[in-house]
């Protein structure tokens, strides 16, 4: 051997043996699969353990609790592995532990047929396996929340010009029994992948919403017909509270007008803050509160 090969052989590395190496990383990922197996069965015994404690007849269902879950998981997370996949795997996980401590059917309000944008966006946030009733107006989806016949009401966003039947969250002023409560806002994860449905909604039950860490609360509100925004803006943020997106409603032949208007944080109806907002016809109502949906990195 010359003192040239001599050389190269002494630099080259030791020749991988590429059928050993893949047969060990593959079993490497089997050891892995079996530790996350073993870990999800440990978290559905400790599931069931906090069911146990909890009160008979509560809804499991915890979007703020589960909005704190993901945010938690999020700051910890690293690495190659997309973050907006922690939030697909979580909201499997979330749905089929709520359904292990009882019935879980969610209802959706589809104003768009074409594609169904608000069905897809259920499943995505509620679970490929819970079960779904497609309403075609949100009247109908809240009715079988409030007759106990499902969890929660997929509805869509509220906008300004939509029509009066069109305005679910009118109904929520009158405080019927059982109260119907905004929970949540959908999707949780911005943005948006291609494809992805991209509406927006919120969702109602028939409880009343969990606190997170971060969180608006959607005040409703009666007023008179001659109220601006800007004097409404100005009513709500001299009583303590930071007014956000608004929608105000004056309906024909109504006697008064309506607004639906998100303010910053968490505030329920014993706020002394919600008595200082002047000029109404009467008391506000908190409708709900829901967790600020998290924004990540682009797909």
């Amino acid at each position: 051997m010359s003192a040239t090969e001599l050389a190269a052989s002494q630099a080259a590395p030791p020749a991988v043996d590429t059928v050993a190496e893949l047969a060990r990383l593959r079993a490497e990922l089997d050891r892995l699969d079996d530790v996350m197996h073993d870990t999800l069965m440990q978290r559905a015994a400790v599931v069931g353990g906090v069911a146990a404690l909890g009160a008979q007849g509560k809804v499991a269902f915890r979007p703020g609790r589960e909005a704190d879950i993901l945010r938690r998981l999020f700051a910890r997370h690293h690495g190659a592995l997309p973050p907006r996949l922690l939030v697909r795997l979580w909201r499997e996980i979330f749905a089929a532990t709520t359904a292990m401590q009882g019935p879980y059917i969610i209802t959706v309000c589809e104003t768009a047929p074409a594609g169904s944008p608000f069905v897809q966006c259920a499943r995505e946030h509620f679970g490929a396996l819970t079960p779904l009733r497609v309403h075609r107006s949100p009247s109908q989806a809240i009715a079988e929340v409030s007759a106990g016949r499902a969890t929660a009401a997929v509805l869509p966003m509220p906008d300004e010009q939509e029509s009066q039947a069109q305005a679910w969250w009118l109904a929520l002023l009158h405080r019927d029994e059982p109260r119907i409560h905004i929970v949540a806002r959908l999707p949780f994860w911005a943005p948006r992948s291609e494809g992805a449905p991209q509406v927006q909604a919120l969702v109602v039950a028939a409880a009343s919403p969990d606190a997170s860490s971060r969180d608006r609360t959607l005040i409703g509100l009666e007023l008179p017909l001659e109220m601006s925004r800007a004097r409404l803006s100005t009513a709500v943020a001299a009583s303590g509270l930071t007014p956000g997106d608004t929608i105000l409603r004056r309906d024909v032949g109504a006697e008064r007008a309506h607004a639906l208007v998100e303010v910053e944080g968490y505030v329920t109806e014993g706020d002394a803050r919600l008595a200082g907002i002047a000029e109404l016809l009467r008391p506000p109502v908190v409708l709900g509160a829901y967790a600020v949906p998290a924004e990540g990195e682009s797909p």
